[in-house]
């Protein structure tokens, strides 16, 4: 069998002969596909690169912004009010149906009072859509239905419903000392008829309430 001196010429070309003996030599071999040119390496240096410094950028602004935060201030004068001062306001409240309230709520989400309701019956049935409820019970007791559905309701300010009764509600009775949370959306109504009943009433709204504004809890508050 003939070889190919692929050294015979120091510029390793090959003359005619050699490369008809080289073509008989490899026919019948299958030719293999070239491999896929890697992408250079510098390429995949500078792409780790930047990708390295994006990340400290991020985080030097993340750094930058939590160090731009500050604590927020308060908006108005803290309220601490003793034991005697809500006795003495519970005396000046009676004997009639009155509502004081504790603290000016305006541009606040909540409001604080103490009410005081003696033998009073008829009160309509609420709901309100954008305020939460929250009752303690300072003296006496009442009866409150709590659940189910307003009978007829109406509309008598947006967000606030109305109605004679309440429909497959749960009754209570609750008396000193007894918390309740009614949740917004929840029908409620209250009943003191023959009782004498005081408690601390707190609304907390969707909204700040705006100066001047209405209480919506009031509409039914009137003796």
């Amino acid at each position: 069998m003939s070889t190919v001196n692929l050294n015979a010429h120091d510029d390793r070309s090959l003359n005619a002969k050699d490369a008809e003996v080289f073509a008989k030599e490899c026919k019948g071999f299958p030719l293999r596909p070239l491999r896929k040119t890697l992408r250079p390496l510098r390429l995949i240096k500078s792409s780790s690169s930047l990708s390295l410094i994006g990340l400290a950028f991020l985080l030097i602004m993340s750094v930058t912004a939590s160090a731009q935060r500050k604590p927020s201030e308060a908006t108005r004068p803290v309220v601490v009010m003793p034991a005697q001062t809500l006795n003495d306001l519970k005396e000046k409240l009676k004997p009639g149906n009155k509502t004081e309230e504790l603290m000016d709520s305006a541009g606040m989400e909540l409001r604080v009072a103490v009410q005081h309701e003696n033998n009073k019956t008829g009160a309509a049935a609420e709901l309100h859509d954008a305020s939460d409820d929250v009752y303690y019970v300072l003296e006496g007791s009442a009866t409150l239905v709590l659940g189910g559905k307003l009978e007829a309701p109406k509309e008598v300010e947006p967000g606030e419903w109305r109605s004679p009764k309440i429909i497959d509600g749960k009754t209570f009775e609750i008396t000193k000392g007894d918390l309740v949370v009614v949740p917004r959306g929840t029908p409620h109504q209250r009943s003191t008829a023959n009782k004498d009943f005081t408690m601390i009433l707190i609304k907390i709204y969707e909204d700040p309430l705006k100066p001047g504004a209405p209480k919506p809890s009031v509409l039914s508050q009137k003796p």
